[in-house]
Order: structure tokens, then C-alpha cells, then sequence
């Protein structure tokens, strides 16, 4: 990492150690909060499975509002307001005794995390040039992964659902990651706070209307709504149910399976970010379709043997899943990035987030329905057509983007 990193300015190397010791909090307690109210705070799974629905709705809801947000005042101060608010929510979790309590918490912790992702984009979209966003975001992507993978494992090992000290302590841990990370962000005083020049041939007040008429925009959020419901939003579900339900294996498999997604993502992320450089964005996004296409294809067609040959068909799964992460993750934030004037950044990162919050939505919703009603080679066979119908779209993508938009130029060669 380090000969990457030294393209990298000081600046956007500490936004990159605050995204590190968020996501070693978030691996803390990232699978547990379902756990921790429906067992450990005895409300039920029934109230906890509606306590995290809650808070996907409420975030979806708040998106719009959180572009105009960092287009007003900035990416920086709203991400510092977001993390803090929720590092709050996440330390008032360990005081949850009720239903009403636990609904509450939840409001506040939906707030703090509609305020990170978009403006986190938009904050890194705005420090750094067109030519390294690629790496920046490949590189923030491989820290989210590699923090969320110490932080799980830190929490197998500590966890104990007899003892709801363990998860308060974590809840505590997890609340200071996200204090640390705003006290990082508050050294770099100046930068990116308040709205952002206005571009030659651009209006102070334009706002979403003028950001949905972009049509290069509306194709990569329908090209992403697509590909992210059939493979991230897939995937955690369809997973485990496929390994545990369907193929019949223990649900340890589900964890190694998982790890195998995130060591190939740690090992090749940096190799990957060298080789895409000066390649078509939409080709390599046609690539990842295909490449999650393939990955269904193998975890359904791995239980139809031994249960020896199901267990190496899921982890092969989630590695060829995890090359395809390797090459979306970069692309798809530095590309709408590109496309977005800076004083509408925000608003253009709250589209695409809210892409990700839907297809995050539809894409459980439909694996469980399906697979719960044992109708696996449809669901297959669905994911694997839409992964496909995606990477026609990414194709077809090109068209509509010059050669700097689509990679294929050095930024402002033209």
C-alpha cells in the first residue's frame, strides 16, 4: 500500500486513517445489533428485524435532504456532524431496555449514518483530482474491508450473549471510533467546508431537477440499481441461506465463506487498482457484472453434489464475488464523482447512495422470498439475468461518456 499511498496528500491521508478506525468500530459490532436486541435485550427477533428495517427506511428518506446538506455547507462539516451524531446513537445502545427505547436509538442512529457515506464520497470527491479518485476510493474500499475484518474478528473472540457486558463494551468502542474519526476530520480546518465554487455556465440555485437531467447520471443509477440488487444486495442474504439452507452446511461456512470475500478484496485491491488504470470504465464495470454472474452460478450449482464440493463452491463463490468488488468500488464513486459539478457534489453522492439504500432493499427482500419458498433455481437464475442485463447497460454505457469520463484518457488530456 505504501507506494500507492504516496500519490496520496496528507490531507486525504488522514480522512483515509479516520475511514480505517471507523470501520475496525464497525466490524465490532457491524453483525450483532439483531443479536443484541432480540436476545440480549430480550425484545425478540420479530421487534429487532423491524428496529433495523426502521432504520434502511429512514435513511432512504433522509438521503435527498443530506445532498443539499453538504452542498450548503460542506462535506466536511456535515460528515463531522454525521459521525458524531452517530457515535451518540451507537454508546445510547447500550442503555436500550424497551421497544419504544430501542426505536428510539435507532432514529438517532439513522440520522448520524445518513450523514456518512455521502458526504465521505463528496469530501474525498472534492480533495482529490479526476486523475486519482480511481485509487482513492480503491484504497478506501480495501481500508473499510480490512477494518470490518479485524474488527469481526476481535468480536468472535469477545462476544458472549450470556454476558451483555461484551456488547456493551463493544457498543462503547465502536461510539469512540466514530468520536476519533470527527476529531481527525476537525484538524483539517478550512478544508472543504461551505459550499463549493459555482461552475461556469451553472446556476447557485439549481439543485435536484438539474442533477436528474443528467442522463449520464440516470444511466449509471439505473446500471447500479441493477447490478447492486443482484450482487451486494443479494448476497447478504442469498449467502447464508444459500449455504445453510439449501446445501445443508454448518453456519460456520457462512463466516469462512465471508472471510474469503474479504482477503481476496485485501490481497487484490491494490494489484487491481494497477491494472485498471487507462481501461474503459464501462467495459470493466461489464466485467463485473459478468464476473457476479459467474459467482451465482457457481454457488448454485455447488450444492448439487457433495456437501465437500458445496463448501469449495461457496468460498470460490465469494472470491470471484470479491474480484468484482476489487473493480466496482473504485469505479462507480470516482465516475459519479466526475460527473458532478463540485457545488453539486452532494447531491449527486445522495443519488447514488440512494441507488445503493434501494437496491440494499430489494435485493434481500427478493432472496428471501424466494428462497424461502424453495424456488432456488429461479432466484438463481434471476440474480444471474440480472447480472447480465447489467452488463449490457454498462456496455452500453460508453457511448454516452467521453474518454476521460470512461477512463480511457488521462483527466484533462483533452
Amino acid at each position: 500500500m505504501s507506494a500507492e499511498a504516496t500519490t496520496l496528500s496528507p490531507v486525504v491521508r488522514r480522512v483515509l486513517l479516520g475511514v480505517s478506525l471507523s470501520a475496525i468500530g464497525n466490524g465490532l459490532t457491524l453483525p450483532l445489533l439483531v443479536v443484541y436486541l432480540g436476545q440480549v435485550r430480550g425484545l425478540g427477533t420479530s421487534v429487532a428485524g423491524f428496529v433495523v428495517a426502521y432504520m434502511a427506511i429512514m435513511m432512504l428518506v433522509l438521503m435527498p435532504v443530506v445532498g443539499i446538506a453538504v452542498d450548503r455547507f460542506g462535506p466536511r462539516p456535515a460528515l463531522i456532524g454525521g459521525l458524531l451524531v452517530q457515535g451518540g446513537g451507537v454508546a445510547l445502545l447500550t442503555q436500550v431496555e424497551s421497544t419504544a427505547s430501542a426505536f428510539a436509538v435507532a432514529s438517532v442512529m439513522a440520522l448520524g449514518s445518513s450523514f456518512l457515506w455521502s458526504p465521505q464520497s463528496a469530501l474525498l470527491g472534492r480533495l482529490v483530482t479526476p486523475m486519482h479518485r480511481q485509487r482513492v476510493f480503491g484504497i478506501q474500499f480495501l481500508l473499510l474491508n480490512l477494518g470490518i475484518g479485524i474488527g469481526g474478528l476481535v468480536a468472535a473472540l469477545v462476544v458472549d450473549v450470556e454476558s451483555p457486558a461484551t456488547f456493551t463494551t463493544l457498543y462503547l468502542v465502536d461510539a469512540a471510533t466514530f468520536v476519533a474519526y470527527s476529531v481527525v476530520l476537525m484538524t483539517l480546518r478550512g478544508v472543504a467546508s461551505g459550499p463549493a465554487p459555482v461552475q461556469e455556465g451553472h446556476d447557485a440555485d439549481e439543485g435536484y431537477r438539474v442533477v436528474l437531467r443528467d442522463r449520464r447520471l440516470v444511466r449509471v443509477a439505473v446500471l447500479g440499481l441493477l447490478l447492486v440488487a443482484c450482487g451486494y444486495g443479494s448476497i447478504q442474504v442469498g449467502l447464508p441461506i444459500m449455504i445453510t439452507v439449501v446445501n445443508g452446511l454448518d453456519v460456520s461456512w457462512v463466516a469462512v465463506a465471508y472471510a474469503v470475500n474479504t482477503m481476496t478484496i485485501v490481497v487484490m485491491q491494490l494489484v487491481v487498482l494497477r491494472l485498471i488504470q487507462g481501461r474503459s470504465r464501462s467495459r470493466l464495470l461489464a466485467v463485473v457484472a459478468l464476473l457476479w454472474a459467474s459467482s451465482w452460478l457457481i454457488l448454485g450449482m455447488s450444492g448439487l453434489t457433495t456437501p465437500a464440493v458445496a463448501v469449495v463452491g461457496a468460498c470460490l463463490s465469494t472470491l470471484v464475488f470479491g474480484l468484482g468488488e476489487t473493480l466496482s468500488a473504485p469505479i462507480i464513486p470516482s465516475l459519479v464523482n466526475d460527473l458532478a459539478p463540485d457545488h453539486l457534489r452532494g447531491r449527486y453522492n445522495s443519488v447514488q447512495s440512494l441507488v445503493w439504500g434501494v437496491s440494499g432493499a430489494l435485493g434481500p427482500a427478493v432472496a428471501g422470498l424466494l428462497l424461502g419458498a424453495d424456488l432456488v433455481a429461479l432466484w438463481v437464475s434471476l440474480v444471474v439475468g440480472g447480472c447480465l442485463v447489467a452488463g449490457v447497460l454498462a456496455l452500453r454505457l460508453r457511448s454516452s461518456l467521453t474518454p476521460e469520463l470512461d477512463g480511457r484518457a488521462a483527466p484533462g488530456a483533452a
